[in-house]
């Protein structure tokens, strides 16, 4: 079979067969999603972290020599701000003349104050949403570029490698779909636009094939920006929202949540990573 073809099927597989997996979790009543909807935002979280300081970042640094760490560093310093100014952007577009919390300030009847915060934290969430969905696309297109050049490496090396990536994104898509429900998105529109994030890891598995050593040389950056959108959203726009409940019993269920979410993708992204290294000593081997 045409290598190309074989990466646009297996990046496809890579990255919709994790949405479609995580998507399960739509199919759950509606009183027992809203149930769960809290404990897995406290999961997304130690999910997108562990993504994020555990997977992304490192990959990202083993791929230059020590003199581009500062760079690389920067570039995570540069994506933070940068996904703090959208988010603020995105909040703006959507605020009506009177309705911000500027404007608010000159106002002196509680209950009408009291609207205009509920409207602004609204779209703050919705503006979360976004920045995941962008977050994630740009995730899934370095998921795609790996993808590819495992397949330009060996055709058994691909395989193994997208569905590694497909079987460690699941969780992580998990929570994605927790934050768009919380963020307004219907059942139907998070399922629609995660599917269509996911579609970047085709593209840059179309693109790799096609010019992978100019890509590779950019890889990195893709990596620390990824990482960047998660780490902002998850101590941004996801843990100040965990403060809202100060019991006892919630907090210690947000914490053995977050703990559950870093065990999970980094036990995950382990053995994704040894069966990565195995596969290119086979590939290596027969060759």
């Amino acid at each position: 079979m045409n290598l190309l073809l074989l990466i646009i099927i297996f990046t496809a597989v890579g990255g919709v067969l994790s949405v479609l997996a995580a998507g399960l979790f739509l199919l759950l009543p509606e009183d027992h999603r809203q149930e769960i909807l809290p404990h897995g935002i406290s999961l997304a979280i130690g999910a997108l972290l562990t993504v994020a300081f555990w997977g992304l970042i490192p990959e990202a640094f083993e791929q230059v020599a020590p003199a581009k760490f500062q760079e690389l560093s920067g570039m995570i310093l540069i994506g933070i701000l940068g996904f703090f100014i959208l988010e603020k952007l995105l909040i703006w577009r959507h605020c009506h003349s009177g309705s911000c919390d500027a404007h608010n300030e000159g106002h002196e009847e509680h209950e009408h104050n009291h609207t205009h915060s509920h409207h602004n934290h609204s779209h703050s969430h919705n503006a979360a949403g976004t920045l995941i969905l962008l977050g994630d696309a740009i995730h899934n297109f370095v998921d795609g570029v790996l993808i590819a050049a495992a397949f330009l490496t060996d055709v058994k090396l691909g395989i193994v490698t997208s569905l590694a990536v497909a079987t460690h994104e699941i969780p992580q898509e998990v929570g994605d779909f927790a934050i768009l429900l919380q963020s307004g998105y219907s059942k139907k529109k998070a399922l629609i636009y995660n599917m269509l994030a996911s579609l970047t890891t085709v593209i840059g598995g179309v693109l790799a094939y096609f010019s992978l050593e100019d890509l590779h040389a950019t890889l990195p950056y893709f990596l620390t920006l990824a990482a960047s959108s998660f780490i902002y959203i998850a101590v941004a726009d996801l843990i100040p929202s965990l403060h809202k409940k100060t019991d006892v019993k919630t907090s210690l269920q947000q914490i053995a949540l977050i703990l559950t979410g870093v065990l999970l993708i980094g036990t995950l992204h382990n053995i994704a990573h040894h069966i990565k290294i195995d596969s290119v000593r086979f590939a290596a081997n027969h060759q």
